[in-house]
């Protein structure tokens, strides 16, 4: 997720191994501006390191050490602007016990002076929070609830639509934007001098507080499927099936035509 406008980028379901960290990671370029290398806040899984350099990183050709013989193997590296820390917490009974701070990528003193402008500091505070909210609004996700969600897809469906919701319809507090003019309430209120403000509208997607039922209308775009191409037992052509495995596949057309002759 984004703090600055708390907008949720990615969610994702399954064990954390790399191959999910580098789904993760994927799908945040893709979100990401061109040139755009953001500071990333983690807890303490070693494959989001991995999969950081593997987005971020570049080619780089190591010096010399000695004066002549060939040149060193080019390596891959991390990017100069590619800034990661880590809070790695120990547990003890459940319960926290130490909390360290660990810079991966980058030095301490950028990453500092990078949250400075915020007023933060090194933290996984945000993504935390997000995790109490998702489980407080997606039943499959709570302990010992009454629901049908018994497996992966229906978990990522109903994931899915809090997604759009959280983003669109839940305004935040802390992204409240105060009105020029007050506005008067229903009723013998006082007057409105706060204008609700919504993750995607902070992002500058949207310009009003969705409903939930203008979420769920809304047209998206179709996405590419995925096209799973199966090898056939044999060749088609027409209403007549050419078995191909003990002839050997067909490699141009006369040769489809004769065996289609000879099986016929």
């Amino acid at each position: 997720m984004a703090p600055e406008s708390k907008l949720l980028v990615v969610i994702d379901v399954g064990t954390r191994t790399l191959e999910m960290a580098q789904c993760v990671v994927h799908q945040v370029c893709q979100h990401l501006a061109p040139d755009c290398v953001p500071l990333f806040l983690t807890d303490g899984l070693k494959d989001y390191g991995t999969a950081f350099l593997s987005h971020f990183g570049q080619w780089m050709q190591p010096a010399r050490r000695r004066d002549k013989g060939p040149l060193p193997n080019p390596r891959w590296m991390p990017g100069p602007q590619l800034l990661y820390a880590q809070v790695v917490k120990s547990y003890r009974r459940r319960r926290i016990v130490g909390v360290k701070y660990r810079v991966v990528l980058g030095t301490m003193e950028r990453v500092v002076q990078m949250l400075a402008a915020c007023g933060w500091k090194i933290n996984t505070a945000f993504v935390e929070r997000l995790h109490l909210d998702i489980r407080q609004r997606v039943a499959a996700v709570g302990r010992r609830v009454n629901t049908r969600c018994k497996g992966e897809d229906g978990l990522r469906h109903q994931l899915t639509v809090y997604h759009a919701y959280y983003n669109f319809c839940l305004p935040y507090a802390s992204l409240r934007q105060p009105l020029l003019v007050p506005e008067p309430s229903n009723g013998r209120g006082s007057a409105k001098v706060w204008r609700p403000c919504t993750p995607a509208m902070a992002a500058g997607l949207t310009d009003h507080v969705w409903s939930l039922k203008e979420g769920l209308l809304s047209r998206v775009p179709p996405w590419p499927q995925p096209q799973i191409v199966s090898e056939p037992a044999g060749w088609r052509i027409g209403s007549l099936s050419v078995p191909c495995v003990s002839r050997g596949r067909p490699t141009g057309l006369d040769e489809v035509l004769k065996t289609c002759s000879e099986c016929a």
